[in-house]
């Protein structure tokens, strides 16, 4: 399966961005996904998970009530609402996804197996 993530740019600390990210490949329905990112000179961390019903998410405490998670199994495509957005967001985010047929969530970078390429989110006034 490949992944491409896009959505990222430029907002002002209170904005806000939706990263998509697409994916081709086996049946969008089998995933277990999930965004993670990575400041400069910092350790890429979790985000947000969702799982392959759509029906679970889950979210690093930074982003809890900020962010949203969610998929669209017609388009193929997962989305990351991000509202509220704090100079601390600045980071390039990824996509991530694995087969699963359990219906769990994932919040470890070692549980997946397809990343997109990353897209950059930087958040400065």
């Amino acid at each position: 399966v490949q992944l491409q993530a896009s959505g990222g740019g430029l907002v002002q600390p209170g904005g806000s961005l939706r990263l998509s990210c697409v994916a081709s490949g086996r049946t969008f329905r089998t995933y277990a996904m999930g965004w993670f990112r990575q400041a400069p000179g910092k350790e890429r961390e979790f985000v947000a998970a969702i799982s392959r019903s759509g029906g679970t998410t889950y979210y690093a405490d930074s982003v809890k009530g900020r962010f949203t998670i969610s998929t669209d199994n017609a388009k193929n495509t997962m989305y990351l609402q991000m509202d509220s957005l704090k100079p601390e967001d600045t980071a390039v985010y990824y996509c991530a996804a694995r087969f699963d047929y359990r219906g769990y969530y994932y919040t470890g970078d070692d549980d997946y197996e397809y990343w997109g390429q990353g897209t950059q989110v930087t958040v400065s006034s």
